[in-house]
Formats: C-alpha cells, structure tokens, sequence
C-alpha cells in the first residue's frame, strides 16, 4: 500500500493539472475576453446571418449524380447544373470507361426549338430524359414532357410519341415484407372456389357470389369477432383468429384561429400511450373439409397486429409466424402443425434490456428451409443464417466489433447478401456507412467502398455489373466514381463538388471532433460549427444542437453547407452536436443506456465532450452553454436545466415530449419498458419541473398531432405552480415543429438575450 502522504500529494498535483487543463480555469477565463458584440454589432450580424440564408443558396455544385440508365443495362447519362444555372450533360460507357458530352448544347437546342416550334436555351436546357440507341445513330430526348427523335447525324429532332427504347429494370433485389397486415374480414381460397367470410363474428363458408354459406365457427359475436383470415396454400387449412377488439383512447388538440370562423375547433382522434391496453388476437386453425377447430398453442398476441403467415416451402401442413412480446424484450418465430395447433420455437430471442424492433431483419429461403437473421445476441448486430426445421443457428454470416446497418439485397442462387455496416475500419468515423456483400456462410466478404473513409452512397446499375458511389464527409465535399461491382475497381471518376462560391462567401466547414465518454474509453464523436466572422482571442458561448432519440444517431456525416447550425453560430456561438450513449448504431452497450433510462440523454457524454473541445481550444467557453432540440430534443433541453443546471444555462424546449407518458406507446415502452413503472414518473420533466434552474423558452404548435401538446402545456403548469420564471411561445395552426421561422426567430433572440447579454433587433421599432 502506498504512504498517505503520497497518495494526498498525487491528488493534490492530479487536481492542480486538472484545474490548468479544464477549459473552465481561471487561468483560460483571465486569458480570453468574452465575446460580447455591440448593439451596432448584434444587428450587423443578424443581417449577415439573413443575408446568408439566401446567397449560399446554390454554392455548392456537382456534389450530386442522379444516372439515367440505358436499355443495355450500364450506360446512363447524368447532368449538372452550373453556376447561373447552365446545364451541361454526359454520357458515361462503363465497358470503355468513358465519360463524354453527350451532344453540343447549342446544336441540341436548336434542332430541338426548330422540331417544338419554341425556343430552348443552350445553357439552360432542362432535359428530364435521354434513351440513347447508338447504333441508330439517334438520342431520344424528352423536355417539357414531349418526347423528340434527335438525329446525331443530321442534327435534326422531330416529335414523337414515346421513344422506341425502354431502360431496363434492376435484377436481384430482395425486400423484407411486412411481418404485420392490415384487418382482412375476408378471403378467397387458393383456387378461387370458395370464399371465406365473416358474419356476425362468425366465419362462413360459401362459393364466391353465393350469400349462402356454410358456417365454420359458432362462438364468435360483436364483442369478440373472428377475423385476418388465410388460407393454406392447398386450400386444407383457414389460419383466424379470436379477435379482442380494444377502443384506441382519444387525445383532442384545440384549434384556435381557423380562418373565417369566431369560435375553436376541437379535434379529436385515437392515440395510445404506454400502458394502454391493446386489440387482442388468439389464433386459430380451422380444417376446411372437417371443419374442426384447434386453438394454436401460443400466447395471445397481444401487440401490434395479426402477424403474417408464412407457409413451408412444399408442406401445406407447417406454417410460421413472427412474435414481438409487449415490452420489446422477447422476439420469436414461431411454427405451428396446422393439424394439431402444436407449435415450436424456432427463434426465440430474449433480452434483459430490449430488443430494437425496427432492427430485426428476417429473410426467409423457402427452397433451403433457412433464414436469415439479425440480432445484436453477441453485443453487435449482426446476421445469423438459421435451419428453418430445427431452430438451429447453422452459421454466423457477418461478426465483429461493428454494427450491419441495412439489408440491401439477398441473391439467392449466388447465396450472397449485399449489406451496408458501419465501424467495420479501425480508426475511422464508426458512423460512416459503407457497403460490402458476403456468402451465407460467412465467407468471402468484398468491401466496395473501403478507397476512401467516408460515408457512402451507392447507385447500381440494373444489371449489377457496375455503380455509382459518391462519397463525402462534413469537411471534404462530395466525389462521384464509378467502379466495378465483382472488385470495386475505379472504372472512371466523375465528379467531384465544387464549393467554391460557398468558400467564397468566408464560411469554413464544421470540424469533426471527438472525445471519450463517461467511461474515458468510448470515442464520443460530434461536429463544431463557429461563426464566419470568428476571433479566437474571445471566448464564444457554446450552443448545443440535441436530439438524443435512441432510435437514430443524429450528426449528419455526409457533406453539408449552409444550416440552421451555421445561422446561428453566425450571431457569435460556437454551436455543436454530437451523439451520446444512448443512442443507436453502434455496440448494443452503447445503445443500452438508455433502457428504462431517457432522462440520461447521454448528458455524461455530452458534458465531458464540450469540456474536451473547451481544452483544446480556450476560445469555447463552458460557463455560457445553451441548448436546443425538438421532440425528443425538447425533452432533451429541458432535461440539461432540470438535472445539469451545473453546466447548461440556457434552453430553448420545442414540442418535447416531457412526459413519456403522455406521448405514444410505441416509441415510449420500447425504450422506457412495459409495464409502466415509476422510472416513468421519475424521468418525467413535469415531475421535476421544480428543479429548473437557468432560462427557458417552451415552444409547442396548438396542432401538434405526433407529440400532444398538453405534454408542454402540463411542465407549463408545473413551473407555474412551482413559482419558476420561463417563457411560453404557443403558435396557432403549428403541427410538430420547432415553431417554424418564427419559432425558430424567437430562438435565435432567446440565446443572444441570455448568453451573449446583449437585446436583439427590437422589430416592432423596425431595428
């Protein structure tokens, strides 16, 4: 064991160094002078900031191809539109890897002004078509919606109908079907023959067209139907189900300045919320012939809706069906013998936080009796390729430390499955989303996108052979090539965006930043947004763009210019936003944090991340921190002044959904959990409203129909009665916003008021 006395002169030097590197000290606060600007300043920024959002409009070129593919399955032609809006266009030949203009703009456009008896601008010719047959010597061109037949030879264009070439549609795509339907009160056999329906809650049987029917079940009524009816391929068995009807519970939104009337209008509609009972489903099988009835051994479905039916390949005996237990904690699909109502588990996930329903991919093979599966079982999400017959896992297909994003296609006769996943790269942005394809059995992984760490973008060809990737980052603009798909060769670059004219305008791109989370190894990654007119010798109030839904991450990762971040950096801020733990696409321990949890926002994170850029830059001072969002994000802002008062000062709360409680169930209990419990309570910012500290703006649209507006209305209520002082902006008609350009008007005020000290132009005096 180490002396005291040296253990107390360690943490004495330990808090020393602390105390210089903390972007906080006295010794950075004494260096720097607080950026203050002057009435005459304020208001020359806030013209700047106006003037801006217009004049970047348009400053960014080339940073985009939208390809017009050809009958021969990988050619296309693409255009730019240029400064002064001058269009040009190109025909790219992937098999000569040549890129060239596809005709003269100014022959074009007189051929084609002479054939329309109109005149069309050379440099502005807005083309929406090009079907080239080069054989024919001929360009089939269409604008203005009229088709013409374009000569390459004698330079002539003529009318015609519709071009004589079609393009050619994509091959191999496969698409993840639904595992919920729509109500079905009826069905027609596989053979057509017979009709199966539903009368008085009872099901009937009966030849299309005949009323007559045969009835099949005699336990059904008004209160307790059956129905979603579904027929066994061979037309043996009828899958229905006991249906539990459960009214939907009504919330009303008060419309208060509708034109042309002198009184408010209510508005009400369903709206669950957590802990709201659901319709209920019990499923039964019917034999058609025998007219027996088995009651299929499972659980109730009790959650979403009839689930789809999927029959085995070659057996009109077996079927499955998938199931996702309230709560988000169980996740199975389930087979059922039609003939006895037995049933066995297949797949049958369990979690002790929860299991992300939007992430689970099924993909099933009818001819090899396997599918394809996502879960995040080993701590990452990945695809796993079951035995459909015996439940087991045959192989892992994609492992390690990164996370399959999207399932883009699965080619069943090569056995491949084309994904995008992101972390894959040591060192890179772990958000950066490329694209790779791999075997079901977990072999020969080609990386298409691993030239260059960025995000991607991918455009195949119809024919597959080729793509178009166009990449970018938030600081190095967008670049287009096209390469092969079997090897991701460069077959010819195409573009590369010119920004020029934004540069221009004295704008620098945000930086990526990135520092440790609360657990000092996690990298945290955001971006930093600072004014145009920037003077690092003053230190600038830090604004925090927050939005910590754990369905998504949130910082933009491709190339972006002018937004409402750089706007409001533009008034003297240095503006952020990063994402937290809590948040989703990266390890399921990332993700976790936020189960049972919402509150946390990832606020841990967030604090240690600003503290990181305030030490390396002295200019980011953290005694003058706001914080904005919307929905989720509102309830995010008003959360850093009710439980980070310490560091947050300022918040602008737009339509947040304070309460998880108050907005819908089926966001709320995957995150939050089901039952409804006290954690509920105890997260609630109405609950805590109490606790405010620092200064407020709340913003609700009076029509908000996704979160209810009373969510606002209620931590109003709450501050009021707890004697706190805040700001109430309701604007009338408004939907699910942050107000919209008076809202966000009044935001941009709020924060020069309160952070930088300093009144915003007084508009009803015309400043």
């Amino acid at each position: 064991m180490k002396p005291l006395t040296f253990c107390i002169k360690t943490l004495f030097v330990s808090a020393l160094l602390s105390a210089f590197s903390d972007h906080s000290s006295w010794a950075q606060k004494a260096v720097l002078p607080a950026y203050k600007p002057s009435p005459v300043e304020i208001n020359a920024a806030y013209k700047r900031m106006e003037r801006m959002d217009s004049l970047t409009r348009g400053t960014v070129l080339k940073a985009t191809i939208q390809p017009g593919w050809q009958a021969d399955g990988n050619s296309f032609w693409y255009k730019n539109i240029l400064k002064d809006s001058i269009s040009e266009y190109f025909y790219v030949n992937p098999s000569e890897g040549k890129k060239t203009k596809a005709f003269d703009n100014e022959i074009i456009a007189k051929a084609l002004s002479s054939a329309a008896d109109t005149a069309f601008s050379a440099s502005k010719l807005m083309i929406q078509d090009l079907r080239f047959d080069l054989t024919g010597k001929k360009i089939f061109v269409k604008i203005k919606d009229k088709w013409f037949d374009y000569n390459t030879e004698k330079q002539t264009a003529a009318k015609v109908d519709k071009p004589g070439i079609e393009p050619p549609k994509s091959i191999g795509w496969t698409h993840q079907v639904s595992r919920w339907r729509p109500f079905r009160a009826d069905s027609l056999s596989p053979d057509k023959k017979q009709k199966a329906y539903v009368r008085n809650g009872n099901i009937y049987l009966s030849a299309p067209g005949n009323k007559d029917g045969r009835q099949l079940t005699y336990d059904g009524n008004s209160l307790k139907p059956y129905g979603e009816l579904s027929w066994s391929p061979d037309g043996t068995y009828l899958v229905c189900y006991r249906i539990s009807p459960q009214e939907e519970k009504q919330v009303s939104i008060l419309l208060s300045s509708i034109p042309n009337t002198t009184r408010a209008e209510v508005k009400t509609r369903g709206y669950a919320q957590p802990g709201d009972e659901f319709t209920s489903y019990e499923m039964h099988v019917i034999n058609v012939k025998s007219k027996e009835s088995v009651k299929v051994k499972s659980e109730i479905i009790d959650f979403f809706e009839a689930p789809v039916i999927r029959w085995r390949n070659g057996d009109n005996k077996h079927f499955t069906y998938e199931k996702v237990d309230r709560g988000h904690q169980r996740f199975r699909v389930i087979d059922v013998d039609a003939s006895n109502g037995e049933t066995r588990n297949v797949i049958d996930e369990k979690t002790e936080t929860f299991i992300y329903q939007n992430l689970i991919y099924t993909n099933y093979q009818p001819k090899t009796h396997e599918i394809i599966w996502s879960s995040e079982k080993d701590g990452w999400r990945h695809l796993y390729l079951v035995d459909e017959l015996t439940g087991k896992i045959k192989n892992q297909i994609t492992k390690g430390e990164w996370v399959v994003r999207d399932i883009d296609s699965i080619d069943t006769e090569k056995r491949e499955i084309w994904f995008r996943a992101n972390g894959m790269n040591p060192g890179e942005d772990p958000y950066h989303l490329h694209y790779y394809r791999i075997k079901f059995d977990g072999t020969g992984l080609v990386k298409l996108t691993g030239h260059a760490e960025a995000m991607h973008s991918l455009t195949f060809s119809p024919d597959r052979k080729y793509y178009i990737d166009t990449y970018s980052t938030m600081e190095k603009p967008p670049v287009s090539e096209l390469r092969k798909t079997d090897d991701a060769t460069l077959v010819s670059a195409l573009e590369q965006a010119d920004i020029s004219a934004y540069l221009s305008l004295g704008f620098k791109l945000p930086e990526i930043f990135k520092a440790k989370g609360r657990d000092r190894t996690t990298d945290i990654w955001g971006i930093v947004y600072r004014p145009s007119k920037f003077d690092p010798k003053k230190k600038y109030p830090i604004i925090e763009n927050i939005y910590a839904g754990p369905q998504d991450s949130f910082v933009p990762k491709s190339f972006r210019h002018y937004g409402e971040m750089q706007s409001i950096a533009e008034l003297g801020f240095i503006v952020v936003q990063m994402d937290g733990m809590g948040t989703a696409n990266r390890s399921k321990a990332f993700h976790d944090v936020c189960w049972k949890n919402l509150a946390d926002a990832g606020f841990a994170d967030r604090i240690l991340w600003m503290k990181a850029l305030a030490s390396k830059y002295a200019y980011a001072d953290t005694s003058r921190v706001g914080v904005y969002g919307t929905s989720a994000g509102g309830q995010n802002s008003l959360g850093a002044l009710l439980f980070h008062p310490g560091f947050y000062d300022v918040a602008v709360s737009a339509c947040g959904c304070h309460d998880n409680r108050v907005d819908k169930q089926w966001w709320n209990e995957q995150w939050m959990g089901y039952p409804v419990g006290k954690h509920y309570d105890e997260q609630s910012n109405i609950t805590n409203a109490a606790k405010l500290r620092g200064d407020l703006l709340l913003i609700v649209g009076e029509a908000d129909t996704n979160v209810p507006p009373e969510s606002t209305y209620r931590v109003a209520d709450a501050l009021i009665k707890s004697n706190k002082d805040f700001e109430l902006l309701v604007v009338p008609g408004m939907g699910h916003s942050d107000g919209g350009p008076y809202g966000r008007r009044k935001k941009r005020d709020f924060f020069v008021h309160k952070l930088l000290g300093v009144n915003p132009p007084n508009r009803n005096k015309g400043i």
